[in-house]
């Protein structure tokens, strides 16, 4: 069943609108017209189920009122070419947007992630925590180290991170696409991966380790930044990820651009 939304019409949606009202969701006539009462169940339906409350019956609406047997989303990827992605990039050179891309879009469909909406947000989330499109060490600042002290020193003690004490704020400082910091988001994704990051917490850096931690970090938080998104919020989006505003204008000026080159009305 293809996705469907206010405008359309016929057998499919008049299906709709039946498991609609049989899961408690009055959809108003049941007339195979999808309208403004198609379209208020549909977001009712979708609040109930925990998902996107955008109005439009896609594949995960769908399979949640059994009418798909796939909840995969329909893949932008072929959107996302390297000339596309440079110009939401426009002081990186070609080089590492050519052999980190790839990674990236792969990390990105594993983890059922492949719809433009998202990889935007990830290709926005690049650009903020590292334009050069390359993961990273996060570099030293008057917010990770005291005036007189070693590196990291004001990590060492950050329980909300989980570290212990030395050496963890150095051992644990951002890292990757996303910058992930602190010994206890290393050991949750370590365990999410499979992935020896407590141990070896440079392997971070590694480019197919940090696509993934990339796409498994914003799955876990996707519903709220598509919310954010879905109302053109891109603070609350950033703060999704980065628990603050830091890197907003240039994730705010990625998505922009990345937004203009890869809409042609979700065809």
């Amino acid at each position: 069943m293809a996705v469907l939304q206010i405008g359309d019409g016929g057998p499919t949606v008049r299906k709709l609108q039946k498991a609609l009202l049989t899961a408690g969701f009055d959809p108003g006539l049941v007339d195979g017209e999808f309208g403004a009462g198609t379209e208020a169940a549909v977001i009712a339906f979708q609040h109930s189920a925990g998902l996107l409350p955008d109005g439009i019956a896609g594949p995960r609406t769908l399979r949640a009122l059994g009418l798909a047997r796939s909840d995969k989303l329909p893949s932008a990827i072929d959107r996302f070419s390297v000339q596309v992605v440079a110009q939401m990039f426009p002081s990186t050179p070609l080089s590492p947007i050519r052999m980190n891309l790839p990674v990236v879009l792969k990390g990105m469909a594993d983890a059922g992630m492949p719809d433009r909406i998202m990889l935007l947000a990830a290709l926005a989330t690049i650009r903020a925590e590292t334009a050069g499109f390359v993961p990273v060490d996060e570099g030293l600042s008057r917010f990770n180290t005291s005036p007189r002290g070693r590196a990291f020193d004001l990590y060492d003690k950050r329980a909300d991170l989980g570290n212990h004490g030395a050496p963890d704020g150095e051992r644990y400082k951002g890292r990757g696409f996303v910058q992930l910091t602190g010994r206890h988001n290393y050991t949750v994704y370590a365990e999410r991966l499979g992935e020896p990051l407590v141990a070896k917490p440079e392997r971070a850096n590694e480019p197919e380790v940090a696509a993934a931690l990339l796409a498994v970090f914003l799955k876990d938080r996707e519903l709220q930044i598509k919310s954010a998104l879905l109302e053109g919020d891109l603070r609350t989006a950033r703060r999704a990820v980065n628990g603050g505003s830091h890197g907003l204008d240039a994730f705010s000026e990625a998505w922009r651009i990345g937004d203009m080159l890869t809409d042609d009305d979700e065809a």
